[in-house]
């Protein structure tokens, strides 16, 4: 038990963190459901979203536990700084990657398309028609008349002019 007096403070700290952890998980959960159901959302739609922040969440507290039980911040500070230097060199462009993310959190909260609605989106060279079949975290997919499946990135299609319509 000698160990416990060691620790006392550090498991009182971690107990407290994963309380917090629990608590904002609760309340993100109940945000997120409130919206959902204000907004019409398809559960696809919110399950995918709540992953997305439970992930965010879970990153936090692991810093939080890690600070907590003395994990070397400049350790720590290095240790991230090469592992998103390697996540970014492996994705080729980590800022799409998070822009992406981004985009897809206001695209729940913030734009009026949903599952099932009839576009137009406005490109360069072209109009895309079609329905939107799903939102994912990365990309939005459109169905065409045709039968195409076309896959627009989230960064990208927050950026376009959207007309909707009732075909």
């Amino acid at each position: 038990m000698e160990w416990l007096d060691l620790y006392k403070v550090q498991i009182v700290e971690s107990i407290a963190v994963v309380l917090l952890y629990l608590l904002v998980g609760a309340l993100f959960t109940k945000a997120i459901e409130k919206v959902a159901v204000r907004l019409e959302y398809q559960r696809s739609r919110v399950k995918m979203f709540k992953k997305v922040l439970h992930f965010i969440v879970v990153v936090v507290c692991l810093l939080l536990l890690m600070l907590i039980w003395g994990v070397n911040q400049s350790r720590l500070l290095f240790f991230l700084s090469s592992f998103l230097t390697v996540l970014g060199v492996a994705f080729v462009a980590q800022w799409s990657i998070l822009s992406n993310i981004t985009a897809t959190i206001i695209l729940f909260f913030n734009h009026p398309v949903r599952i099932g609605d009839y576009i137009s989106v406005a490109e360069k060279d072209a109009v895309v028609e079609g329905k939107v079949s799903d939102i994912g975290i990365f990309f939005i997919s459109i169905k065409t008349k045709e039968g195409e499946l076309i896959t627009i990135p989230s960064n990208v299609f927050i950026q376009k002019a959207i007309k909707k319509s009732n075909s």
